[in-house]
């Protein structure tokens, strides 16, 4: 079985993120795996070692200096890693979801030729942008079913049998291979690497799969601004002087 993978990288939490002429600041960040796209790795590592025979690669849009990260994947049982990058576009990558999922589907379908992967397993989403678009127009690009947010796999045969969760209950669905499975918190717990497992992944090579990509953008980040997190405290007497404040202040009259 081939099973794709495809990891964005993301600042970490715990890093200081600061902002220079309306972008942002990344001297300071500490880049790491996305949180969700780890449960979708460690699904497909689970899922290797159950099918004997299976392999699984991952695909990432990254800088070249991302290598380390992508070689957690490699120490967490990832087979092969493929760092994704625009052709002619040096370390840049899309940041759009629409163009990711391109530059993504491409990549997938240049490299596994004429025939696609058995599974391609994402996060739900990411934890900067929280668009969770991706993993849907991957697989309608690449003509595979996709179920988003999943928090249980059981594979019987041909048949993928997928919870998640939905508001006032758990939704199941069925569903042939191919697909594309985005990974919602719940659906495991990722493991920890061991130092021999780090150990062997810094001797594997991370490949370079280069991706034509010259369309345009269809939601344009113009800037980012600090959120203003100050707050006036007013204590009024009545509930006349009450209306009369939010009026005024929110321009409703």
């Amino acid at each position: 079985m081939n099973i794709a993978v495809c990891v964005c990288l993301v600042p970490d939490t715990a890093s200081v993120v600061g902002y220079l002429d309306g972008a942002v600041d990344y001297s300071r960040v500490n880049v790491v795996m996305n949180h969700y796209d780890e449960y979708a790795l460690e699904e497909a590592v689970r899922l290797k070692e159950r099918v004997e025979g299976s392999v699984v690669t991952v695909f990432s849009f990254a800088p070249d200096s991302a290598r380390e990260v992508l070689r957690k994947a490699l120490a967490i049982g990832a087979d092969r890693a493929f760092r994704v990058s625009c052709s002619g576009g040096g370390d840049l990558s899309p940041t759009e979801p629409f163009l990711t999922a391109l530059g993504l589907s491409r990549a997938i379908a240049a490299f596994y030729a004429d025939r696609l992967p058995d599974l391609v397993f994402c996060g739900k989403q990411s934890t900067d942008f929280q668009s969770a678009q991706v993993p849907s127009m991957l697989g309608e690009l690449l003509g595979m079913a996709s179920v988003s947010g999943i928090t249980s796999l059981q594979i019987t045969g041909d048949l993928l049998r997928v919870e998640r969760e939905i508001e006032g209950g758990i939704e199941a669905i069925e569903v042939t291979f191919p697909a594309v499975l985005s990974a919602e918190k719940g659906l495991n717990e990722p493991r920890n690497t061991s130092i021999r497992a780090v150990m062997e992944a810094r001797k594997k090579i991370v490949g370079l799969l280069e991706v034509s990509l010259h369309e345009e953008p269809f939601v344009v980040m113009s800037g980012i601004e600090p959120l203003e997190r100050k707050k006036i405290c007013c204590f009024v007497p009545d509930e006349h002087e009450l209306l009369r404040v939010l009026s005024h202040e929110c321009n409703l009259l």
